[in-house]
This record gives C-alpha cells, structure tokens and sequence, in this order.
C-alpha cells in the first residue's frame, strides 16, 4: 500500500487511510450502541461510506436486539437502503414504510423476500428495522417509540421536519454531509436566522443548539475522491472538518486509446486525465443561461470521452475498466441548463449520458464528471450561483477527473460583485462563504486551463 501523510499538525506521522476510517466507525458504533447521549452527530465527507456507516450501524443494533427505524429523505435513498441491508443480511426483516401514491417503491424490493411493503406503520410493528422518507414518518401516530432511529442525509433535513418526527423514538445517530446543499425551503426564513428554533435551518445545527454537549465525530478519509481532488475539496469546503482522500497520487490512472485531435475538448481532457482537473475557458462574453456554445461544448467534452476509448485503473480492479456513458455524468446549476445538454447530447449520439442538477446529483458517484460552471457567461453574482453547497456537489461526484466548462471573467466577475450576505448573530460558519469558495477553486482550476474558441 502506498504511504500516506497525516495532514498539517502531524507531519512525518505515517497516515494509514483503513485504519483511520476504522477507527473512527468504532468510536461512532460504541456511542450509538454503549453511549448515555440521546443523540450522536457523525459528519461526513463526500464519499466517505456514509450510507455504509449507516447499514452497519443498523445491522449492529438489530443484532443486538434493538429494533429500530430509520429516516432517509428520499424515496431513493430509502430504497437505497433497504437494498444494501438486503445485501449485507438476506434473512433480516426489514419494513418498507412507502405513501399511498402508485409505485411508491423500486421494484427491485419486491424479489427481496425479508422485506415487508406497507403504507401502515402497524403493519410493520415487530420488524427488526423498518425505513421511510421523513415525510412519511412525519404522518406516522399512534405507534410505540422505537428505541433507537438513524437519521440520514441529516444536514439536507430542516429542524421542523425532525421536529415532525422526534416523538417516534428515544435515542438517534445523525449521519450526513454538512458541505452539501442546504435543506430546501420554498419560503423565505430569514426572519428566524440565528434563532435556536430556525424550521428552515438544518436538524443537525438545531439539534446540536439545544444539545451542545452531544458526541460529535467525522469520517476521516473520502474513498470516492481522488489524491488530486481531496486537498481542494477538503481546504474549499470542509476546513474545519477536514479529510484525506483514501488513495494516494498514482493509484488510479485514465488512459484513453485514440490519441488526441488537438481541439480543445481533447487537450482538456488530457489534462483532467493527467492531473485529475482541467479547465475548459471559453471567450468571456455575456449569454444567456443556456449559452448554446458552452451547452454544445459540454456536449463535445463528453462526445470525445466516449469516442477516445478511455478506460480506468484504480485499487477496485487490476484490469483497466472501460469509461462508458454511466460513467460520466454532467452537472449544471440550472435544469434549463440540464435539458439543453441533453438535447446537446442527443443530437450528437450519447442519450445515456446523465445530466442533471447539483441537487439531483447529490449522493451520486462517477468516474468523470464535466461541469458547466455556475458562474459562466454571467453578469452578476447572486447568492444563488454562489451558495457553497452547490459548487461543492459539482466538484465531489468523481472518482478520477472533473471538467470544467466555463466562459472566461470569474476572476473579475467575483471582483466586481463581492460576498454581501448579511452576517447573522447566531449562526454558526462552518465552511467560507460562496464567493471565497469560487474564489479558492478558480485559482485552483486556473492551473489546469485550457483556452478554447470553438
């Protein structure tokens, strides 16, 4: 195994990625399953076995006779879930609690037979683990407590949606990503900012408002991102919680077999190949939000991925696996913007292709990604292209490169329209702001660029 370094502060000790990771899944599950705290917050990086924590967090507890019931926050992710138990244990019984609306739930569980299927909580009383969407536990009456919960995803639900469910058990592990998007509220909340009872704030920064002295803990090492996109990732987003990523530079390599034509989708993908980033910079200019030339750029990124014959080294496979069009996704800030790469996509031959929006693309893990950047083409700078979450998806859903797309003028563009957000008494900062996020991974990005004029 390749030897890592610990980061700032414990230089020279040898950093072991495995060991770290285990060690701190042990300190989690003995407070979740011995620990006297009603609640236990775990933050956790992208790619960090999140959702793995989670499945064995509930396999732990139901092995020790303890039934439970977990809170995920999209139909999804609960079927996500149920599937990894499944997988882990065949012979568990596990409680599907699904709506009232046609296919509630992936098909897929229906081959699985230690699942049970409900819309009533009562039909699913006495199974080891029961899972739903917090808004269907939010309907749930009339039951007894469980004893324990596991709330995932807990920094995408908002403290009025826990507050909805607190009544259905005693004790909870709080798992999520608290770099991600922020919960989504459909009204404006800034007349409760800073306030301890915020319904619009996450369940974790209201939780651990009333419960300051509940055990927190974070998983050290990220398994989806690779040496070259940890440390910008870790230092943009999480530099009070940083990570390590759990291979070192040189543990996985893309290769392409078609050599490249010179054009500026090809140089740049060379160059995400070699280095992990590339930069596509076109013309600065003023456009539309569904610029046509970056939209067909993006689209032509793709195309020469799929068209060069690219496959990937890493530690999941001796054999180089070949990129193919599951394999890569595209991330836009918009669903306009979404659509038009896709009509792109399509006109060029690659419908398999998925495009879809920073929220939608949350949880999810490529081998590439190609990124048409919030900022692009732009005249302003509002808070919403400049909300940190999403610049965070957009950068953390590959395993070996990202591309980034964008129109020449971020630098000036920040310049000219500097953070204004209000500074709230009460709230607690922990990640830099939008702009000094675009700010630090433009300079970074700007090493990898690529000047093109299509």
């Amino acid at each position: 195994m390749t030897t890592l370094y610990a980061p700032d502060g414990d230089r020279g000790r040898a950093f072991d990625p495995g060991a770290e990771a285990t060690r701190a899944t042990e300190a989690i599950l003995r407070d979740t399953l011995h620990g006297t705290h009603r609640g236990v917050v775990v933050d956790s990086p992208p790619g960090a076995g999140k959702s793995t924590l989670v499945v064995r967090a509930a396999l732990e507890l139901a092995a020790a006779g303890r039934p439970l019931m977990v809170i995920a926050q999209t139909n999804a992710q609960v079927d996500d879930l149920v599937l990894r138990l499944a997988e882990k244990n065949p012979d568990l019984p596990v409680g599907r609690l699904h709506s009232s609306d046609p296919d509630p739930y992936d098909k897929a569980l229906d081959a699985l037979p230690n699942v049970r299927k409900s819309a009533k909580a009562g039909d699913l009383a006495g199974l080891d683990v029961v899972i739903s969407t917090a808004a269907k536990w939010a309907h749930v009456k009339g039951v007894e407590p469980w004893r324990h919960a596991i709330v995932d995803e807990a920094y995408q639900m908002r403290s009025d949606a826990l507050l909805a469910v607190a009544g259905l058990f005693e004790r909870a592990l709080f798992v999520g990503d608290p770099g991600q998007l922020d919960p989504f509220a459909i009204v404006g909340a800034e007349q409760w900012a800073g306030l301890s009872y915020d319904p619009s704030a996450s369940a974790v920064s209201t939780l651990l408002a009333h419960n300051p002295e509940l055990p927190q803990h974070r998983l050290p090492v990220s398994w989806r991102l690779p040496a070259s996109a940890a440390p910008l990732v870790s230092d943009a987003f999480y530099p009070y919680t940083r990570f390590r990523s759990g291979t070192d530079h040189g543990d996985r390599r893309l290769a392409f077999a078609v050599a490249s034509d010179g054009s500026g989708p090809d140089r740049v993908i060379d160059e995400a190949a070699e280095t992990g980033w590339g930069l596509l910079e076109l013309p600065a200019r003023h456009t539309p939000r569904t610029d046509p030339e970056a939209v067909r750029a993006v689209a032509q990124v793709v195309r020469r991925l799929l068209d060069r014959g690219g496959a990937a080294t890493s530690e999941r496979s001796a054999e180089p696996v070949a990129l193919t069009a599951d394999r890569i996704a595209v991330g836009t800030a918009h669903r306009d913007q979404a659509a038009a790469v896709r009509a792109a996509l399509a006109d060029l031959g690659v419908p398999e292709v998925t495009v879809d929006t920073a929220n939608r693309l949350q949880g999810r893990e490529f081998d590439v990604t190609v990124v048409l950047h919030p900022l692009s083409g732009r005249p302003d700078a509002t808070a919403f292209h400049l909300e940190t979450g999403r610049l965070c998806v957009l950068a953390s859903r590959h395993r070996h490169a990202c591309i980034v797309v964008c129109r020449a003028g971020v630098t000036r563009l920040l310049d000219d329209h500097p953070s204004t957000e209000p500074v709230q008494l009460g709230v607690t900062v922990k990640f830099p702001d939008g702009w000094e996020a675009m700010m630090s991974t433009w300079d970074q990005w700007s090493e990898h660029r690529v000047p093109w004029r299509p």
